[in-house]
């Protein structure tokens, strides 16, 4: 058998490809970003070919990057198998995006855990989907329009009414839509304010503040900057809380839906399905 690489240079490299950042990387691994970089280019010289093209801020995949990644972490997830079940450690990894962790998920977990103290869960909050065959993610939760690719399992979790939210000092003060013309819109990636307003009979053109994601767009509006147009689901604890008021009746509902979405032959399907029947008893 030909000697094999150093088991650290093919972790740190292995790392790296998954978060595209020696940075991030090393957080992961544990040691300096310094460390990361040299393993992985020990890694290359002994290959003799580049695995990672490096760019101003992060790093892109190679070919020949691409074609070692895929089964080098396939091998991983074999080990981290192996010592699940000689250990006992029964863990389960749940995709997610950043806003719907901080503002569904997170506030509900405890209950999860408390239900099954033998299950460890490993939130991944990012907003690049998943892949199943390399990721290590055993199940996920994501925002579609489009139909869920054939290969994979999807299952609705909620489906979307987007309501106006605010401070409860703004909500105060308006009655109609025609009133937050008045007022900073707050904004997310899916932009659904025009939309809204074409709907509500609105005319002009509002100021907005835009944000890359959703959850920033509802601290926004609890901080009293402005008014956003969030998801229900998301908001529904801080509307409980009183932290937000919902000044206006008047509702978005859009086709753009959650849903629980799994491979067709879960690497571990008992876990797949606790958590699965988890979330949908949390709705």
């Amino acid at each position: 058998m030909p000697a094999l690489p150093p088991l650290n240079a093919m972790r740190a490299f292995e790392a790296s490809a998954r978060h595209l950042n020696f940075r991030l990387a090393a957080e992961e691994i544990g040691v300096t970003q310094g460390a990361v970089a040299q393993q992985v280019r020990g890694l290359e010289a002994r290959l003799g070919t580049a695995l990672f093209e490096r760019l101003p801020r992060g790093l892109r995949l190679t070919e020949a990057g691409r074609r070692f990644q895929a089964p080098l972490r396939r091998a991983f997830r074999l080990i981290e198998d192996a010592f699940d079940d000689l250990s006992n450690n029964r863990q389960i990894a749940i995709s997610v995006t950043p806003s719907f962790a901080s503002k569904w998920l997170v506030p509900r977990l405890n209950d999860f855990l408390t239900s099954y103290p033998d299950i460890s869960v490993q939130v991944d909050a990012r907003e690049r989907l998943a892949d199943f065959r390399s990721d290590g993610i055993d199940i996920a939760v994501r925002q579609s329009r489009s139909p869920i690719a054939q290969d994979l399992n999807a299952i609705p979790l909620f489906s979307t009414e987007f309501v106006v939210v605010s401070s409860p000092e703004l909500a105060s003060q308006i009655s109609s839509p025609d009133d937050l013309m008045e007022y900073v819109l707050l904004s997310d990636s899916h932009g659904l304010w025009p939309l809204y307003l074409e709907r509500a009979g609105v005319e002009g053109k509002p100021r907005t503040i835009s944000f890359s994601q959703t959850s920033l767009a509802i601290d926004a509006a609890i901080s009293g900057q402005g008014f956003a147009l969030a998801n229900a689901p998301l908001v529904s604890d801080e509307l409980t809380s009183g932290r937000l008021s919902q000044p206006l009746s008047e509702v978005l509902v859009d086709d753009l839906s959650f849903f629980i979405v799994t491979p067709k032959k879960p690497r571990q399907p008992e876990l797949v399905g606790h958590m699965r029947d988890w979330l949908l008893s949390q709705v």
